[in-house]
C-alpha cells in the first residue's frame, strides 16, 4: 500500500523516522500555517481521517490502561485527567475511561457566559491557539477533589489506598495526540505546578515525536521543578525536517491552492453542494438529563456510567431512522466533541451490520490533494455554526466526500445547532450530495448549574503570549452573556413567583412592574364607551376580573380534560419546531398573558423530552403601541436577541403578529440593537398567520376560558403615562385574593401529564410540519374583512375571529353578537353559556374559516344600537 506521507515527502524532502508501526499511524499534510507548514495526521484519532470508531477508542484505553499500571490502582484512583482541545478531546476521554476512576477535563477554545477561568494557555503551533480551562468543580486541578474521593469498598481493588490522601499525591494526566517539541504540555505542568504543586505529572500521547535534541528536555523539567515526570505513547519515532522546509512547504501550498482554484474555474465545479437545501433527518436521541456532552467543565465517573448505560437506546434511535440500505455509515463529529460521537459510533458498531467509520469536523485548514500518498484527499468548507468567540470563519471536514457513505450521522452539541448549521452553504448542505442520507443528533450543551451570565463585566481573558500559561490568583469574571451593548439604565430584574403570580419561580420570569396596590379596574360598558370613542386606550385600564359561576368552572374541567391531549400535542409539536428551526436552546419570549401558559407549556416539554431547561419570560405587547422596549433591551443584554422565539397562545386575524414586526423594525432602528426575530410561534395558527405553530385547527383552548386566574393570577398588561416611565416595565396586577379559585396549576400539570401519549404523534407532526409549505395565507384576515363589511361594522378591530378571541370578546368586552360555525360541538360549550349569561345572540353561519367570530358592539355608547339596529343591554 502507497504511505499516506510520501506525496509530501518526495516534495519536501520531509523524513518519518520511527518503529515499524509509525508509518500506519501518521501520514503527512501541508497546511497554511506560519509556524509549521507540515501537519501529522493520525489515522487513529478520529478526526482528519475516518476509522472504525472502535479503534479509535481503543487506541485511547489501552493508553489509559498502560497510565494505570505505571500509577498502581492506588495512584489511578487519585489521577486526574487533561485532554487538550480540539484534537485529544476524544482521546483524553478514552484516557480517562481506561484509568476507570478518573475525572475528566479538557481546555475549550469556547468561553461559557459565568463559568469561571482555571487558567489559560496557548499552543505555539497550532492554527487556533487560545486554550481556557472551565472547570465546574474549582478543585478539580487543585488535586483538591482527587484527593477527596473516598477509598475503595473493601475488597475492592484500592480499598488498601485511604481517603484522603494528601492533594501532592493527586497525579495529574495531560494528553494531546503528538508529544513534538513539548513546549504546550511542559509549560502548562509548570504554571498549574507553580499554583498547586503536586508530586507527580504523566503525559500520554498517541506518537512521541521529539526531536534528539528535545529527548533530554523532559529530565530535566522534572528535576527544574522537582516532581516525577513519565511519558507514555503508543508510538515513537521522530520527523526530519530539510532547511528551509517551511518556505518550501508554504510555496507547495500556495501553488496547490491556485492550481485547484483554476481548475474549479474552468469546470465550474459544484462539488461543495451549494444549491438547494436536501431533507436532513433529526434524530432525538433523548440523552440522558444532567450528562455533560463532554468534558469542557468536566466529567466525572458518575457522569460515564450514565453514559454508558444510555448508549444502547441511543444508538438504537439513530440506527432506527438510518436507511435500509445504508451499508457504509460515517459518524461525524463537531469539533470539540469528539467523545459523545465517538461513542455512539461504538454502540452502533455492536448494533448495525455496517460498516461504523468515525471522524469530526474541525477549524484547521489543511491543503486537500488527491492523491494515495497524501494524507487529506478531499475537503468540505463551511462556516462556523457556533457563534466562535474569535468570530466567523471557515471550518472543515476532510476526507468525507468521495468517500462512498451511504449515510453520515451529524453529531453537534446543542450550542452549534444554529441557523449557520442548516443553511444553504452550512455543513449538512455540505454533506448532502457525498451521501444517500445525512441525520442529524443534537447533544444538549451541558452548562453548570451555577453559572450565573454576567451583564456588564468585559471579558476577562487576559491579551496571551506566545508559548505561556496564566493561571489567575482568583477567579476571573466571566465573558458577558451579550458583548453588544451593555444595560443602558439599571432595569430591573424579573418578577418571578410566589411575590408575583402563582406559578413556580423557575417556570416564568415577568419583564414587568408590579401594579398590584394601584386601582385599575374599570366597568366593562365604561371602558368599551372610551376605548370606541378615541378617549381611552384598552391598555389604560383593566377589565373588572370575571368570577366564572359553579357552572363554569365545571365546564372549564370538562373542556381540559377533554383537549389535554390535543393541546399536549400542539405544545410538543411547535416546541419540537422551534427546537429544530430555531436552535437547541432558545430564549422563549411569551407575549403576557395569553402566551405565557403556553410558554411554560413549551419549556416543559423541552425538560420533559430534552432534559434541557430553557429560559422564559413574559413581556407586554400593545395593540397600537407596539412591544416594552425596555423588556426588549434587558433581553438583548442577557441573551443574544437571536435566540429570542416570541411566543403567544392563537393567532385571530393576525393583529399582534403584525404589530410585532412593526415594534421590532422601530425598536431596532431607534435602539441600534439587532437579532431579534418578529416571528411568532403560537399552539394554534385558525388565521394561517404565522409559520410556527403547533396546529391550524381552531379548536378550544381551556386556558382561554378564564382570565387571571389560568395565566398565575396575572392581569392584562397596563400601559399609562402617569403609571410607565420611560425608563419602566410595563405594568400588571397580581390578584393574590384570587388565589382559592385558581387554577393555573391545574391546567399546566394536566396538559403535561399527557406529554408521554403524545411523543409518537408530535414526532410525525413535526417531520411533516419541517419539509411542509408553511407560509402564512393570512386567511382570516380576509375573512375578517369581508365579515366587517357584510355586518356593517367597518372596522376590523370589532372582529374577533377564532375561540380564544371569542371568548375574550364575551369576558371582557361588550360584545354584540356571537358567529358560530354551523355544526361547531364541544368547542363551543362555553362560548354558548357565556352568549347566554351576557344575553348576547349566536347566529350559525356556513363558509366560515374559524369555529366562531365575535363581534364587539359596534360604537358602542351605552344607548347604542348596532348595524342592525337593535340596542344591547348593558348587563
Amino acid at each position: 500500500m502507497v504511505w499516506s506521507g510520501s506525496w509530501v515527502a518526495e516534495r519536501l524532502g520531509v523524513e518519518l523516522v520511527g518503529d515499524a508501526e509509525l508509518r500506519e499511524l501518521l501520514g503527512l499534510a501541508l497546511r497554511r500555517n506560519p509556524k509549521r507548514a507540515h501537519l501529522l495526521v493520525s489515522h487513529v484519532l478520529g478526526k482528519h481521517v475516518p476509522q472504525y470508531p472502535s479503534v479509535v477508542y481503543g487506541a485511547g484505553f489501552q493508553l489509559g490502561r498502560r497510565v494505570r499500571e505505571l500509577l498502581g490502582e492506588a495512584g489511578a484512583r487519585h489521577a486526574v485527567v487533561l485532554g487538550y482541545a480540539e484534537t485529544a478531546t476524544g482521546l483524553g476521554h478514552a484516557v480517562a475511561d481506561g484509568l476507570g476512576t478518573a475525572p475528566y477535563l479538557h481546555s475549550t477554545r469556547r468561553p461559557v457566559a459565568g463559568v469561571a477561568r482555571a487558567g489559560g494557555f496557548e499552543e505555539s503551533h497550532s492554527h487556533a491557539t487560545s486554550h481556557l480551562l472551565l472547570p465546574e468543580d474549582p478543585d478539580l486541578l487543585t488535586g483538591d477533589a482527587a484527593a477527596a474521593r473516598p477509598a475503595a469498598p473493601a475488597g475492592e481493588a484500592g480499598a488498601d489506598d485511604p481517603a484522603g490522601a494528601d492533594a501532592a499525591d493527586a497525579v495529574l494526566v495531560l494528553v494531546d495526540d503528538e508529544f513534538s517539541t513539548g513546549n504546550t504540555v511542559l509549560n502548562t505542568i509548570r504554571a498549574l505546578h507553580e499554583r498547586y504543586p503536586r508530586n507527580r505529572y504523566v503525559i500520554v500521547a498517541l506518537a512521541d515525536m521529539r526531536s534528539p535534541a528535545d529527548r533530554g528536555r523532559l529530565a530535566e523539567f522534572a528535576a527544574e521543578i522537582g516532581a516525577r515526570v513519565d511519558l507514555v505513547a503508543r508510538n515513537a519515532g521522530t520527523v526530519r525536517l530539510p532547511d528551509g522546509v517551511l518556505e518550501k512547504g508554504q510555496a507547495l501550498v500556495a501553488a496547490e491552492e491556485a492550481a485547484q482554484d483554476h481548475a474549479r474555474a474552468q469546470d465550474q465545479d459544484l462539488s461543495q453542494g451549494a444549491g438547494a437545501p436536501r431533507p436532513c433527518t433529526r434524530v432525538d436521541l433523548r440523552w440522558p438529563a444532567g450528562v455533560p456532552d463532554g468534558g469542557r467543565h468536566g466529567f466525572t465517573p458518575e457522569h460515564r456510567a450514565r453514559l454508558e448505560a444510555a448508549l444502547p437506546a441511543m444508538a438504537d434511535r439513530i440506527a432506527a431512522a438510518l436507511d435500509d440500505t445504508a451499508r457504509r455509515v460515517l459518524v461525524l463529529g463537531f469539533e470539540e466533541l469528539m467523545y459523545a460521537p465517538l461513542r455512539l459510533g461504538t454502540a452502533l458498531e455492536d448494533r448495525l451490520d455496517a460498516e461504523i467509520r468515525y471522524s469530526t469536523t474541525t477549524r484547521s485548514p489543511v491543503l486537500a490533494v488527491d492523491d494515495p500518498g497524501y494524507a487529506i484527499r478531499t475537503r468540505l468548507v463551511f462556516p462556523a455554526h457556533d457563534d466562535p468567540a474569535d468570530g466567523p470563519g471557515a471550518r472543515y471536514a476532510y476526507n468525507v466526500a468521495g468517500a462512498g457513505f451511504d449515510a453520515v450521522v451529524a453529531v453537534v452539541d446543542s450550542t452549534a445547532d444554529t441557523a449557520g448549521l442548516h443553511a444553504p452553504d452550512g455543513l449538512l448542505a455540505r454533506l448532502a450530495p457525498h451521501t444517500a442520507q445525512v441525520l442529524l443528533a443534537v447533544v444538549p450543551s451541558y452548562v453548570p448549574a451555577d453559572a450565573i451570565p454576567a451583564v456588564s463585566a468585559p471579558p476577562a481573558v487576559p491579551a496571551p503570549v506566545s508559548v505561556s500559561v496564566s493561571v489567575p490568583a482568583k477567579a476571573s469574571a466571566a465573558p458577558s452573556a451579550s458583548d453588544r451593548q451593555e444595560e443602558p439604565r439599571m432595569l430591573p430584574e424579573p418578577l418571578r413567583g410566589p411575590a408575583f403570580s402563582s406559578y413556580a419561580p423557575d417556570e416564568v420570569g415577568w419583564l414587568l412592574q408590579d401594579l398590584s396596590d394601584t386601582e385599575l379596574e374599570a366597568p366593562t360598558e365604561e371602558r368599551e364607551e372610551a376605548i370606541q370613542s378615541g378617549g381611552a386606550h384598552y391598555a389604560e385600564s383593566l377589565p373588572v376580573e370575571y368570577q366564572p359561576s359553579d357552572q363554569y368552572q365545571d365546564l372549564f374541567k370538562a373542556a381540559l380534560d377533554l383537549s389535554a391531549a390535543r393541546i399536549a400535542r400542539a405544545v410538543g409539536t411547535v416546541t419540537e419546531t422551534v427546537l429544530a428551526e430555531r436552535g437547541p436552546r432558545p430564549v422563549l419570549v411569551s407575549l403576557a398573558r395569553a402566551g405565557t401558559p403556553v410558554g411554560v407549556l413549551m419549556r416543559r416539554w423541552a425538560r420533559h423530552r430534552h432534559g434541557v431547561d430553557l429560559p422564559h419570560y413574559a413581556v407586554s405587547i400593545v395593540r397600537g403601541r407596539g412591544i416594552d422596549a425596555n423588556a426588549l433591551r434587558w433581553l438583548a443584554a442577557h441573551h443574544n436577541p437571536a435566540d429570542v422565539v416570541f411566543v403567544d397562545g392563537w393567532t385571530g386575524k393576525g393583529a399582534i403578529t403584525r404589530e410585532l414586526a412593526s415594534a421590532i423594525a422601530e425598536f431596532e432602528d431607534a435602539d441600534g440593537t439587532e437579532g431579534f426575530n418578529p416571528e411568532i410561534a403560537v399552539l394554534a395558527d385558525p388565521g394561517g398567520c404565522v409559520r410556527t405553530y403547533g396546529t391550524r385547527e381552531d379548536f378550544l383552548i381551556p386556558s382561554a376560558c378564564l382570565n387571571s386566574t389560568v395565566s398565575g393570577l396575572i392581569s392584562r398588561t397596563v400601559l399609562r403615562s402617569d403609571l410607565v416611565g420611560p425608563d419602566d416595565f410595563h405594568g400588571a396586577k397580581f390578584y393574590r385574593e384570587l388565589a382559592g379559585s385558581d387554577v393555573s396549576g391545574h391546567f399546566l400539570d394536566t396538559v403535561a401529564d399527557r406529554f408521554g401519549e403524545v411523543a409518537d404523534a408530535v414526532d410525525a407532526d413535526a417531520k411533516e410540519l419541517l419539509t411542509a409549505d408553511r407560509a402564512p395565507t393570512w386567511e382570516g384576515w380576509a375573512a375578517v374583512e369581508r365579515i366587517s363589511e357584510e355586518y356593517g361594522i367597518h372596522d376590523v378591530n370589532l372582529v374577533k375571529p377564532g375561540v380564544g378571541e371569542t371568548t375574550r370578546v364575551l369576558l371582557r368586552r361588550v360584545p354584540w353578537k356571537i358567529l358560530a360555525k354551523r355544526g361547531a360541538g364541544a368547542d363551543l360549550e362555553h362560548i354558548r353559556l357565556l352568549a347566554e349569561q351576557r344575553g348576547v345572540p349566536v347566529e350559525e353561519v356556513d363558509a366560515l374559516p374559524y369555529t366562531c367570530v365575535g363581534l364587539i358592539h359596534p360604537k358602542y355608547t351605552r344607548g347604542a344600537t348596532g348595524a342592525d339596529g337593535k340596542a344591547v343591554e348593558s348587563k
